[in-house]
């Protein structure tokens, strides 16, 4: 599904990355976790090309995109959900979503509205609500069904517990489980809540100092004392 291989990034001639490598297959949900600032977004934002990759390869599908745009990307089946969320905060729910369809070339016709409102019911209830007057749980949940609405191949998400109340982080993890499972859609996801991590995540990377340096099984991530070596505590 995607693979990156021999990753140098950064920002100007200051290289944040240094041959990171990762894979993730098919309707597969890995995580990248590690402490502030070791270089977990500035990764995500080179996987999607929002950041330049001076060195190394990425593969979506087989398809080697690591000079196409970013735009070129998300049209390829690549669904990036940013740190912070991103939404429009002066439309409505229902106005980022249809932004959310205008990624594919035939996004003047009908999104998956549907698709989304089914997933997350309460973007249905406040579809004509404004998005910067939402929670921040609610902010996460429409950032997801934004990119939900392209029809994804996978699921790029940045940090998604961020400035969500501890249940509602639960309830979206609970929802990315059932859109990769019945969906087939794999998951890349940056983060540092440990009971999200090990909600949802079947293997993952620690990256420390813009490298990998462990890679994680499904038992290891389980296991609180293998989580505390790695995780800002």
């Amino acid at each position: 599904m995607l693979s990156a291989n021999g990753i140098m990034s950064g920002y100007g001639k200051v290289m944040i990355l240094r041959d990171v490598g990762i894979s993730v297959n098919d309707g597969e949900i890995v995580s990248i976790i590690g402490r502030n600032g070791v270089g977990k977004s500035t990764f995500m934002k080179t996987i999607i090309g929002l950041l330049k990759a001076q060195q190394g390869s990425i593969l979506f599908e087989e398809t080697d995109v690591t000079m196409q745009k970013s735009y070129d990307r998300a049209r390829e089946g690549m669904g990036y959900v940013p740190q912070g969320h991103g939404v429009f905060p002066q439309l409505t729910v229902e106005e980022n979503l249809t932004i959310g369809k205008m990624i594919k070339p035939d996004g003047s016709k009908k999104g998956n509205f549907d698709l989304v409102y089914r997933y997350f019911p309460k973007l249905e209830q406040r579809k004509k609500q404004l998005a910067g007057t939402m929670s921040g749980g609610e902010q996460a949940m429409l950032s997801i069904g934004r990119v939900l609405v392209g029809n994804p191949r996978i699921l790029l998400l940045d940090e998604p517990s961020e400035g969500v109340q501890p249940n509602i982080v639960a309830e979206i993890g609970e929802i990315v489980k059932k859109i990769s499972k019945e969906l087939g859609i794999a998951v890349l996801m940056v983060e540092q809540h440990k009971g999200l991590i090990q909600q949802i995540t079947e293997r993952g990377y620690v990256m420390d100092k813009g490298s990998i340096i462990a890679d994680l099984t499904r038992q290891e991530i389980l296991d609180d004392e293998v989580m505390k070596k790695y995780l800002t505590v």
